[in-house]
């Protein structure tokens, strides 16, 4: 019974061991984008996995082929950690820039968004200039209107001018015009629409 003991105890031990294998195998961490590339084994410290996942090649082959991979290692080593992501998304800019347009690269770019701002700038000067000007013409008509307005005032009668003044200012003149053509329309109002 002791020896079947060992046994069943050592035949677990070994389905154990093989399970751990298992899963750590499972578990395999596949090398990032630049180490896949660069055909070399990607250390567990390796200083370019974290900013080329294996997941993007796209982005170290882009950076690699105009800066070099010894020379993207050395800058981010010599970066402090806080800065390498900003400088990884820099050199990767400035690649492809580099590969669209080999003579300027970004260069190039910044100065066509110049030039595109100053473009806007002007076309805005010149719409603000325009509503400038549409508003002193709208000044210059007002002026003219309220100016015949006038002269249209004094040229009237004084009687009748007094007598419209009276009407505009009374502020019953509405009413007592409604009540008038209610009381003689009474009648009216009720007889049958058929006759």
């Amino acid at each position: 019974m002791n020896m079947e003991g060992n046994e069943v105890a050592r035949v677990s031990s070994t389905q154990t061991q093989s399970s751990t294998s298992s899963s750590s195998a499972a578990v395999v961490m596949s090398p990032c984008a630049a180490c896949k590339i660069l055909r070399r084994r990607c250390v567990e410290k390796c200083v370019l996995a974290p900013y080329f996942p294996p997941t993007d090649p796209l982005k170290f082959t882009t950076a690699h082929r105009v800066f070099g991979a010894s020379n993207i290692i050395k800058l981010l080593q010599e970066l402090p950690e806080a800065q390498r992501a900003d400088a990884v998304s820099s050199m990767v800019y400035e690649a492809n820039a580099r590969l669209r347009d080999p003579v300027y690269g970004c260069a190039g770019a910044i100065c066509q968004l110049q030039n595109q701002v100053n473009e806007l700038q002007q076309q805005l000067a010149k719409a603000q200039a325009q509503i400038a000007n549409m508003q002193t013409q709208n000044a210059h008509l007002m002026a003219l209107i309220c100016d015949e307005m006038a002269q249209s005032s004094q040229t009237l009668p004084q009687h009748d001018q007094q007598s419209f003044d009276d009407f505009n200012s009374s502020p019953h003149s509405y009413q007592s015009n409604t009540s008038f053509l209610e009381e003689n329309n009474f009648e009216l109002l009720w007889e049958p629409l058929w006759t």
